[in-house]
């Protein structure tokens, strides 16, 4: 029984990530964009103070504009195939209790992907998003996964 509990969790921790991991990506380019009507007023991490009287206040000179962005969408080829094997080795390695590994799987990632993300801060963002994303999802699983297994 063991043994099904672990190609399940791995089964969901793989395939399941994906679903989630496009919609965190969706939603990030959403609030990029500004599109769901954030308020920068009432942003509590804007960089604006108000004083007594309610007037905002600049404390720091304003950032200079953002380079301006590729023409067409940053797609990384091979990104889903990447996330998939990305997710099953971080629960894999989480339900070997080896967590280290996760560490690995970071740097290679990030390895292979650094000429690209060094190009193109929209593309790094994105990964970034991207990897924190599938990598939660895939540790949340197999976390659920090995308390199963120790309680049953």
């Amino acid at each position: 029984m063991d043994v099904l509990w672990i190609v399940l969790g791995l089964a969901a921790a793989a395939a399941g990530g994906w679903p989630l991991t496009s919609g965190v990506l969706k939603l990030a380019r959403a609030v990029e964009a500004g599109r769901p009507g954030l308020d920068p007023s009432s942003d509590p991490a804007a960089d604006q103070v108000r004083d007594p009287a309610g007037a905002a206040v600049h404390p720091l000179p304003p950032l200079p504009p953002r380079p301006p962005m590729p023409a067409g969408p940053v797609i990384l080829r091979g990104g889903l195939v990447i996330g998939f094997l990305e997710r099953l080795a971080v629960a894999a390695a989480v339900l070997a209790d080896e967590p280290v590994a996760i560490a690995y799987v970071v740097a290679v990632k990030g390895l292979g992907r650094y000429a690209e993300l060094k190009e193109t801060p929209a593309a790094a963002e994105r990964f970034i998003i991207g990897t924190l994303t599938s990598m939660l999802w895939a540790v949340g699983v197999a976390a659920a996964v090995r308390v199963a297994l120790l309680q049953g």
